[in-house]
């Protein structure tokens, strides 16, 4: 029963947290540490990587219209999950170019540093430091959009450029470090380079998919053992848990966007890592 539990509790932190620019990494981290797990145990790595897949298989759904598009197997310029209908008379159109220049960069770079993150940047001092760090970046890129230092040119997903494609995955590198967030680096990294805060979310978290698939499949290889016979049940709940508070997180994101700013969740942020600092790493 306890297992089960876990798997509630780790599969909604997952769900919540993963396209939210708070760092899913981060708070599994944190988690462990306030449930008492292991977070060395290959069964609860296993376990992560399972949730990971499934808040995956989520987006990959709700976007499942723009991914036909990419492919060529629709014609019709459609948004994501049919919120918010992108204009049909964009000049410019994103397709594969534009994704593979978002993922590539993160995903050479975390190849070469597997070790160094796994060993060093999964402790919780590091991780408490990184949600500061990133809250402060995100803090700093919705404030220069806002006075007007950087110029917004993208409005949509179908406006960004090459060139943006490629700097939104520089810096989408930042989020290696455990604890800075994927989605928070990207969504505050698109805004620097002229984007929308609202194309800026779309394109992360259509990048999210491949980049997310590929990451977590690469661990699955090392890991697909653990899932069997007695913990078959709480790999299960986890996936399924992860699955919907996923897809009921990104559809809400979604829809509230221009309502919850970037400064909001860095302030979570800050809270959380002066609460857990105080009352857990003291």
């Amino acid at each position: 029963m306890g297992d089960l539990l876990n798997a509630v509790i780790l599969g909604i932190i997952e769900g919540l947290t993963e396209f939210l620019p708070v760092s899913s990494s981060g708070h599994m981290i944190l988690a462990n540490r306030l449930l008492d797990i292991a977070s060395d145990d290959q069964r609860i790595i296993t376990f992560e990587i399972v949730i990971q897949l499934a808040a995956i298989l989520a987006i990959a759904l709700i976007y499942r219209q723009r991914i036909a598009n990419l492919f060529g197997l629709s014609r019709q310029t459609e948004s994501v999950g049919s919120i918010n209908p992108m204009s049909r008379s964009s000049k410019r159109k994103l397709n594969l170019i534009h994704v593979a220049l978002g993922i590539v960069p993160a995903l050479l770079l975390a190849f070469l540093l597997r070790d160094i993150i796994k060993g060093e940047g999964f402790n919780q001092a590091p991780v408490l430091v990184s949600l500061v760090v990133g809250g402060i970046y995100m803090i700093a890129a919705e404030w220069l959009v806002k006075s007007g230092r950087i110029r917004t040119v993208s409005e949509t997903m179908d406006d960004i450029t090459y060139k943006q494609a490629f700097l939104i995955g520089l810096l989408q590198c930042l989020s290696l470090w455990p604890g800075y967030s994927r989605s928070g680096s990207t969504i505050a990294g698109g805004m620097l380079v002229g984007t929308s805060y609202k194309a800026a979310a779309d394109f992360s978290f259509l990048m999210a998919i491949p980049i997310m698939m590929a990451a977590s499949g690469y661990e699955l290889l090392d890991n697909y053992k653990y899932i069997e016979g007695d913990n078959l049940m709480f790999f299960i709940v986890g996936f399924l848990v992860s699955f919907v508070v996923a897809w009921i997180v990104i559809v809400l994101f979604l829809k509230y966007i221009q309502k919850v700013k970037l400064t909001h969740f860095a302030i979570y942020r800050f809270v959380l890592a002066a609460l857990f600092w105080i009352f857990v790493m003291r």
